[in-house]
């Protein structure tokens, strides 16, 4: 049963028109925020103090969609999922891209790996990407045709594995250094995974859209599944935050909330202020807020009291 004893204060902050689309966001190796405009074709910074700019793409119909920073220190690197393109952006807002070897790749999540390189999902092509610094592509594919591979993200410590949700096969998948892929069936029929992330129990978390319910997975493959008191919220985003009780945050895209769930299961739930705002990607800031990217205009930051 949701509960309301985390007091939470929301801030939200102009970043764009209502049809630019912030999309992805993640916390950069600056100290501010840096989100992708999904329509408008351009990587947005914001710092925790409000100030925001935004750096054109070329061409700007790629349709950025998740951000991560980089290796280097002061670089963050993003897919463009109708551009096929993997891009990088300088904290100077310097921007590069690479072009993907495989034609309609759909590239859509990224997360960098512990072997210093970027791995990416091709949901169109249903393969897992890899990109050096220097820009040389390796692509790896899916045991499961029409997978539709989404988010990803570096396994817990002590795993050097890359994991990633697949949306359409209704499973979780884990890919190794060398391209080897262990797949993980969800227990729920039509739960379509999106969003996931390393928790801080050392489990893998992540959220079912479909299906309305938050998952846990342990590097071994054992699966827990956690309905959401609203099933019909649309999860789509997952963050784990720097908390003692290793507690992670998602969105609810359908409800216009956010949600908190810890490791046994305790859920959590805080309305935005402002109506319909589609809440998309989510992330820890640099201030230990928790921040997330409103497709109408704006970026909302979540503070606990």
């Amino acid at each position: 049963m949701s509960q309301r004893v985390t007091r939470v204060s929301v801030a939200e902050f102009v970043v764009s028109g209502e049809d630019a689309g912030p999309y992805g966001i993640t916390a950069g190796p600056d100290g501010a925020l840096w989100f992708t405009l999904v329509h408008a074709g351009r990587i947005g910074r914001l710092t925790p103090g409000g100030e925001s700019t935004s750096y054109p793409l070329d061409p700007a119909s790629g349709g950025p969609s998740l951000i991560t920073p980089g290796p280097e220190g002061d670089t963050l690197w993003f897919t463009e999922f109708r551009g096929h393109r993997i891009g990088r952006i300088t904290t100077a807002g310097v921007v590069d891209s690479f072009a993907l070897p495989t034609p309609e790749a759909g590239p859509f999540g990224i997360a960098a790996g512990r072997d210093g390189a970027l791995w990416f999902t091709e949901a169109g092509a249903g393969r897992i990407g890899r990109i050096t610094p220097d820009g040389d592509v390796t692509e790896f594919p899916l045991p499961l045709t029409g997978a539709f591979p989404s988010a990803v993200t570096a396994g817990p410590e002590g795993d050097d594995r890359l994991w990633f949700t697949m949306n359409q096969a209704n499973a979780i998948g884990a890919i190794g250094p060398a391209g080897d892929v262990t797949v993980h069936p969800l227990p729920t029929p039509g739960a379509a995974p999106v969003g996931i992330t390393a928790g801080g129990d050392g489990a893998l978390w992540f959220v079912e859209i479909g299906a309305g319910q938050i998952g846990r997975i342990t590097p071994d493959g054992k699966i827990d599944e956690f309905p959401l008191p609203d099933r019909a919220a649309r999860p789509h985003a997952i963050t784990a935050a720097d908390t003692a009780d290793a507690a992670c945050w998602f969105t609810e895209w359908g409800a216009n909330r956010v949600g908190r769930i810890t490791p046994d299961g305790r859920i959590e739930e805080y309305d935005l202020p402002s109506p319909s705002s589609e809440p998309h990607g989510i992330t820890t800031g640099p201030d230990g807020s928790l921040w997330t990217a409103l497709e109408t205009g704006k970026i909302a930051r979540l503070t606990v009291l």
